[in-house]
């Protein structure tokens, strides 16, 4: 048995030889601490004779049933496959098993609410974990449908895919809920959520005139804090835009969405019952940008009850389809049918920039990605997969029309429903419904990696009237395919400090060098932006005079999306060693006080952290951290009392601080000795206040303790967690350092925790004593943990902060000696990537 890392060929074998009808799945989870019972009844024609496997990852198997003989689980079951042999034309299986629950938001999860002692669960199925529940032919194109009946204690809410029954009470503690059959569905969007969650209902009605239930759950202990009203309201909003626009009624009987602890996605699309983070639960104060996203995650879930889970992908190649729809469909329907109509800008300043990483990295792949085995796709939920490729889908609605793009998609959902499909079924729809052929448009965007830089190139005479005017296209020498992009340019011209654009021309840019005639025998403005109005998937540059406009009067440019693409431009320079991370640092100080895009504000200052304590030569690290955390808390002192502004300079100033003068005033904020206007300090600012104190040396463990004592919550604990691993002492790293390589017991969200405190460091010589014993436990700990686990530790402990040569020469040992792992080396490939970016950064600032 090759363990638990199916590959594409084996599933394409098990389709062929196998058709799935359907799965009857009783689960006890009445039966322990540990463990709980699981019994799987599948029924599946297959070629008579024919052998194959069924997964199904257990602790212990007492039965396996098939069509009434008894096989041996000693013999056929290695606890991850049951062999399955001479199957008849029809087949019937049962197998009868203990499954484990886990800490790792993988299969079904079990948490401990530390407030009441309440236990809850809920399921994480994607990508290959429903093996972990029940036995399952687990792949997305062996459709099925699945009837669970559920045994648990009677005072739980039980939720699954189908609407929840009424329970029939066994004894005095525990019921029985048999939930109806779901429609043909894949395994991976099943579900199954049960604990005593506090549950709010409204209903809808569809475009077809069905009342479809709708429910939120929280912890008993979070419940407080859960705004149905307005969770229930950007549904319906959701729901009336996705039926008008998709022309399909939602497929499904009823809606719910729950809020589970200890997640490690932001959400995940089981059909009519997502689960999400419960960071999504507001018990503090958030931003505005983190307001905007839950809008833009409840809008993202919902797409996909029609795009992947009423329609699938036949393999995870086609992974990048399902998302990066979800994305394109989530931001323009937040876009058009919510208040928050600036959600473009946002997709620009999150999704875009996350996109341009992860395109040039040394692992960037197609958007149609070349997807082996499940290893293969689980590092593949990527900024390519989700972000790149809904970028790539806005291109195409600009090339084929945006009402040619919502009819070819209403046409596929309704020839494909509750089937399987590739890209080239969706493209076949498009073609037919917009005229136009998009197999060259497919090849040189979906099936090549790699991100092109766009520039312009101007003549101007003495009066300053544009001579010539072109734009310059370029690839990366080892991605060389020079694409065609539909974009816009825009002139701005200053005034009284605000550029305002004053013209614009759209047209496609194709080849190396595009003439651009029309912008001949007009004046050269003071900006000339590429990409306006963020049209185009494409690395975007300033020319000389424009870059000397932006970085004195970035802030005067009064389109929201056209600051954000200057903001985007001049970042990515800096990480291409272009521009100087102190020119970037002073670009971002002296124009950041005014910004209004509550995204664009979070990811600047996030990537102004990561110049300043990465990018900015060495030398110079110190000073300009310090020079930083003393103009982000002017800027939070200058802010508009109660503003999302004020609130995320001091939110950054906490995480920047450095100085004494820096932890005194956060101790003086923390204590209420010092307030600003309109700030609240709740519990989780506090929070980052602490850890603000710990980094500086300003703040003990002991510290830390009496804050868990006043909050011991799931929130107090992981961010306790946090605090105690950023303590800035090469002892103190060492030992959150162990506690996660030594053991298995700390549940995901504390291990995840721990690694963000753990990299949060200004000064980063306590982490060089870690470097040999990080990459002497890497390849154990990814062979022997849990996927969610293993890439937590790999990526999150790999000591980056460093950025230094001998952490180079250290990756490049390891990577030399180990090339047995591929997912493993990819994510390794991508540390090094990073390490290599910043020493080119920090010898361009040396310059």
């Amino acid at each position: 048995m090759p363990g638990e890392n199916l590959t594409r060929v084996e599933a394409q074998e098990r389709k062929a030889l196998i058709a799935v009808k359907c799965y009857d799945v009783t689960l006890d989870l009445t039966t322990g601490e540990e463990t709980f019972a699981s019994t799987t009844t599948v029924r599946f024609d297959a070629t008579a004779g024919a052998s194959t496997f069924i997964d199904a990852i257990t602790r212990t198997v007492h039965s396996i049933t098939l069509n009434g003989t008894e096989l041996d689980p000693a013999i056929v079951s290695d606890g991850i496959r049951i062999q399955l042999d001479n199957l008849a034309e029809t087949n019937v299986l049962t197998v009868v098993a203990d499954a484990e629950y886990t800490n790792t938001g993988e299969g079904l999860h079990r948490f401990v609410d530390p407030v009441d002692g309440e236990v809850y669960l809920y399921s994480q199925f994607e990508v290959p974990d429903s093996r972990r529940v029940f036995a399952v032919f687990e792949q997305p194109d062996l459709k099925a449908t699945f009837q669970f009946t559920v045994t648990a204690p009677s005072e739980w809410a039980v939720v699954s895919n189908s609407p929840t029954p009424q329970p029939e009470r066994l004894d005095n503690r525990r019921a029985v809920w048999s939930f109806s059959p779901t429609p043909v569905i894949s395994s991976y969007i099943t579900a199954l959520i049960a604990g005593p969650y506090a549950e709010v209902r409204s209903e809808l009605t569809s475009r077809d005139g069905r009342v479809i239930p709708l429910g939120l759950f929280a912890r008993k202990s979070l419940s407080q804090f859960l705004d149905s009203d307005y969770i229930f309201e950007k549904t319906r909003q959701g729901f009336a835009y996705y039926e008008e626009k998709f022309d399909y009624a939602y497929p499904f009987e009823k809606y719910d969405q729950l809020f589970v602890p200890e997640f490690n996605a932001g959400a995940m699309e089981n059909a009519g019952a997502v689960t999400f983070t419960e960071t999504y639960v507001f018990r503090s104060k958030v931003t505005d940008a983190i307001k905007e996203r839950r809008v833009v995650t409840i809008l993202h879930e919902l797409a996909h009850m029609w795009f992947g889970d009423l329609v699938t992908m036949k393999w995870w190649n086609d992974l990048w389809l399902n998302e990066s729809f979800a994305e394109w469909a989530s931001t323009i329907a937040t876009a058009e049918a919510t208040e928050w109509t600036g959600a473009w800008t946002t997709f620009q300043a999150m999704e875009k920039s996350w996109a341009y990483r992860q395109d040039q990295l040394p692992s960037t792949h197609p958007v149609v990605a070349t997807i082996n085995d499940l290893e293969d796709v689980q590092v593949n939920f990527d900024g390519i997969t989700y972000a790149k490729g809904g970028s790539v889908l806005k291109q195409l609605v600009a090339w084929v029309g945006i009402d040619a793009f919502f009819a070819g998609v209403a046409a596929y959902f309704k020839k494909h429903e509750f089937g399987n499909t590739e890209l080239s079924d969706l493209l076949t729809e498009l073609e037919t419904t917009s005229g136009r052929d998009l197999s060259h448009w497919a090849q040189l965007w979906l099936e090549t990696a790699g991100v092109n830089t766009l520039r312009p190139d101007i003549e101007t005479d003495a009066a300053g009237t544009i001579t010539s005017f072109a734009v310059l296209q370029s690839a990366a020498s080892n991605y060389p395919t020079i694409r065609p992009h539909r974009l816009a340019i825009g002139f701005y011209e200053l005034t009284d400090g605000t550029l305002a654009r004053t013209h614009r021309v759209e047209l496609d840019v194709d080849g190396e060098r595009t003439e651009v005639a029309e912008l001949v025998g007009l004046t050269r403005p003071a900006l000339v932006l590429l990409n306006d109005d963020d049209l185009a998937y494409a690395k975007i540059r300033l020319d000389e005079t424009s870059l000397s406009t932006a970085m004195n009067n970035l802030a005067g440019i009064e389109n929201p999306l056209a600051r954000s693409i200057v903001w985007g431009s001049v970042w990515d320079s800096t990480r291409d060693a272009e521009t100087r991370p102190s020119d970037y640092v002073h670009l971002v100080l002296n124009n950041i006080a005014t910004e209004s895009e509550s995204t664009t504000l979070r990811t600047t200052l996030g990537q102004l952290g990561t110049v300043a304590r990465m990018y900015v030569d060495p030398i110079e690290r110190a000073a300009a951290i310090e020079f930083i955390g003393d103009t982000l808390w002017a800027l939070a002192q200058g802010a508009e009392h109660g503003s999302d502004a004020q609130f995320q300079f001091v939110k950054f100033f906490a995480n920047l601080a450095s100085t004494e003068t820096h932890t005194a005033i956060l101790r003086d904020l923390r204590d209420g000795t010092q307030s600003l206007p309109g700030l609240e300090i709740d519990a989780d600012l506090s929070w980052e206040l602490l850890e603000g104190l710990v980094l500086g040396g300003a703040a003990t463990q002991a510290d830390i303790d009496e804050a868990l004592a006043a909050d011991n919550t799931a929130n107090g604990q992981q961010s306790a967690a946090r605090a105690s691993a950023t303590i800035p002492t090469a002892d103190g790293k060492r030992r959150v350092f162990d506690s996660v390589a030594d053991s298995d017991k700390l549940p995901n969200a504390i291990v995840r925790n721990i690694t963000l405190g753990y990299g949060h460091v200004n000064d980063p010589a306590p982490l060089q004593s870690l470097i040999e014993p990080y990459f002497a436990a890497v390849k154990e700990i990814w062979t022997t943990r849990s996927y969610a686990i293993a890439q937590a530790f790999v990526v999150g402990f790999y000591p980056a902060a460093l950025a230094s040569q001998s952490l180079v020469d250290a990756t490049r040992a390891w990577l030399e000696a180990n090339d047995d792992i591929p997912a493993l080396r990819r994510l390794m490939v991508e540390n090094l990537a990073g390490v290599e970016r910043a020493l080119l950064a920090q010898a361009k600032d040396a310059s």
